[in-house]
């Protein structure tokens, strides 16, 4: 009879140890999901809203630039071509964080692709700070959004932030 309770016993501590292992592993698996930066927690869903947000906003100042580039004296130039690029290869850049991050576990493996994709906002950044487009026009003010959300992402990743 002891023997058949000391087996009772020893299944019972074993079951206890897997259950506290498996809910380790887990508590382990969320908080791995997770980062804090400067004294803010970010969860992976919060820095995949932010990169939501760029992708936005990003299209729509592409879709500006093009617009305005069309009705300047810009238009059919090489000039016009090479900032049409250079905001394309942003938008490039922007699609393949959102499919790299989208694969990864946590936010933080994804550094190195917003690390790029600053430095195509940086060239960006640019062309905006140094061409002729009109003070408080849609090409600026769109620009200001993309850019305050990117320094938001740059940030988030403590990276360089773009200048104004």
């Amino acid at each position: 009879m002891k023997r058949v309770s000391l087996l009772g016993s020893l299944t019972s501590l074993l079951l206890a140890v897997a259950a506290v292992t498996l809910l380790t592993t887990t508590m382990v698996a969320a908080v791995a999901a997770q980062g804090n930066h400067k004294g803010t927690f970010y969860t992976k869903a919060d820095v995949e809203l932010i990169i939501k947000r760029v992708e936005e906003r990003s299209d729509a100042f592409r879709q500006v630039v093009d617009r305005s580039l069309d009705r300047s004296t810009l238009d059919g130039t090489n000039r016009e071509d090479n900032i049409n690029q250079q905001v394309k290869e942003l938008e490039t850049a922007i699609d393949h964080l959102r499919k790299d991050f989208d694969r990864a576990q946590t936010w933080e493996e994804t550094r190195s692709q917003v690390q790029r994709v600053m430095s195509e906002a940086d060239e960006v950044n640019a062309i905006v700070r140094r061409g002729r487009w009109r003070r408080g026009g849609p090409v600026k003010s769109e620009w200001s959004l993309v850019r305050a959300d990117l320094n938001r992402l740059a940030g988030v990743y403590n990276l360089r932030l773009l200048v104004p």
